[in-house]
């Protein structure tokens, strides 16, 4: 090698030395899809490393509360960080929908979900399902003694018998569905009739124990929670049954959890594709197979092992984009509950 060819070499393999942290720290500031979490944590660290083998897009997950979240959301507007909105109850959906922060979807890629369980606007579809149940403590009463309708709880020869947790979000979507089928009136009262009757508690799993150790008799939740302690070692469940309302009544009424894309978004496309691959049938069969035990919303995908299976279920039609979170706090606030 003459002395031009090494000096060639050796600004070569500088020039090759100055690159490569570059490229590196190219490929380590490549976006990642921003999901702000307000469903399972544990079940989105199961689906989205999935999305991101079957699509090659990296996500960040920012877990938090369905209202928390949706509260955060509307406060940053245009400005938001975030890609994908999920939240565990629709209620919240709402909230992002009235302010106008969601892109449209394009209507084949939310065709999986049965447009019940969708918003007529657009722009946003549930995903997954949880069904109100009453779950009741079986050495105390027999089924035969249920009521007939969640309303009847309200009723004098209920109280000291019932329990509920009513500052958490589930509750709170179950009294947006009563406000929304019976009414701004009927709800305060059947709010009142409750709060005199039952026992306020810290959490939908304290309610499940407390029913099971016979403290009180029956409680308001949803299904999934009976369904997992039973699926894993029956604890607080050994002692209970689950109860399902019929005939489209309040009580039976099924809170979807939901998904959209924020306008604010700079990786619309990608947005686009983590919403189609969580109502396709890849994404479904995930959640199916998860811990969480909610039922998904495409049809072509079943949730085996549970008490009751989806297209059992008589839940009443609710317009998911009504459910008015701010008017439950507002009527929670106004009983004494919040």
């Amino acid at each position: 090698m003459n002395k031009q060819q090494l000096v060639r070499a050796v600004l070569g393999a500088a020039a090759l030395t100055l690159v490569a942290p570059l490229l590196a720290a190219c490929g380590d500031d490549e976006p990642k899809l921003v999901i702000y979490n307000a469903q399972h944590e544990q079940l989105l660290e199961e689906l989205a490393p999935k999305f991101t083998e079957e699509t090659g897009i990296e996500v960040e997950l920012r877990n938090g509360k369905d209202l928390e979240l949706s509260n955060q959301l509307v406060q940053e507007g245009d400005a938001s960080p975030a890609d994908v909105f999920l939240t565990e109850n629709s209620p919240a959906m709402s909230q992002v929908e009235a302010a106008g922060l969601f892109e449209k979807l394009p209507a084949d890629l939310v065709a999986p979900i049965p447009a019940q369980y969708r918003p007529t606007s657009g722009l946003w579809t549930g995903f997954v399902a949880r069904s109100t149940v009453l779950v009741y403590n079986t050495d105390q009463v027999q089924e035969s003694d249920l009521p007939a309708s969640l309303m009847d709880l309200a009723k004098p020869e209920w109280k000291g018998r019932i329990a509920f947790s009513p500052a958490g979000a589930d509750f709170q979507a179950i009294v947006a569905a009563v406000l929304d089928l019976e009414g701004e009136d009927a709800t305060k009262a059947w709010l009142e009739g409750i709060k005199a009757n039952g026992k306020v508690l810290d959490g939908n799993n304290v309610v499940l124990e407390q029913v099971n150790s016979g403290e009180v008799e029956v409680g308001i939740v949803y299904h999934y929670y009976w369904e997992r302690d039973r699926k894993e070692n029956g604890d607080v469940s050994d002692h209970s049954a689950q109860y399902y309302f019929t005939d489209q009544d309040p009580g039976a009424f099924v809170s979807v959890s939901g998904a959209g894309v924020l306008k604010s978004s700079d990786m619309k496309d990608e947005a686009e594709q983590f919403i189609e691959f969580l109502v396709g049938e890849k994404g479904q069969q995930v959640l199916a197979d998860s811990y969480a035990l909610e039922y998904p919303l495409n049809p072509a995908v079943e949730l085996p092992g549970v008490t009751k299976k989806f297209s059992e279920l008589q839940p009443p039609e609710v317009n998911v984009s009504d459910l008015d979170s701010k008017k439950v706090v507002d009527l929670m606030t106004e009983v004494g509950f919040l």
